[in-house]
């Protein structure tokens, strides 16, 4: 039963009713099988609202606040690193830096030797000076 022609007066209004009131297409289908004994599958539902012309109310989505932006790195003025216990996969070693400027990063060593770096932000470069202590400071690590 799709059509709205079998549908009483009383029914026609009640649908329009519930769904002034914020009913979903669910709600409606429900409704209807409780109050009138009408056991109607989704897709009948959907055109008999269609047939009779029922717009039904769009709850509004909760808003999604925009993410925070991330406090900014705090400089320290030195090069902390520090190695993992279980290395990344794909890795001999790894680990992290915080470079001077606060700045972070995870660090790797391949098993060819080749070193990676992977800042926390996108197209960072750590400054010359804090290369070359990161670089001391991995050498003495690694010993």
């Amino acid at each position: 039963m799709s059509s709205s022609a079998k549908l009483t007066a009383e029914q026609q209004a009640a649908l329009r009713q519930w769904a002034a009131e914020g009913a979903s297409m669910s709600d409606l289908q429900r409704r209807l099988k409780e109050d009138f004994g009408l056991s109607l599958t989704y897709m009948d539902t959907r055109f008999l609202i269609l047939d009779l012309g029922i717009e039904l109310l769009e709850t509004p989505k909760a808003e999604e606040k925009p993410a925070e932006p991330a406090p900014a790195p705090v400089p320290t003025g030195t090069v902390t690193v520090t190695m993992d216990h279980i290395a990344l996969p794909g890795a001999l070693v790894s680990g992290k830096v915080v470079f001077s400027d606060g700045e972070s990063a995870i660090w790797m060593l391949d098993h060819s030797g080749r070193p990676g770096l992977d800042p926390d932000t996108a197209g960072y470069r750590p400054s010359q000076d804090d290369i070359v202590e990161f670089q001391r400071q991995l050498r003495d690590l690694i010993r």
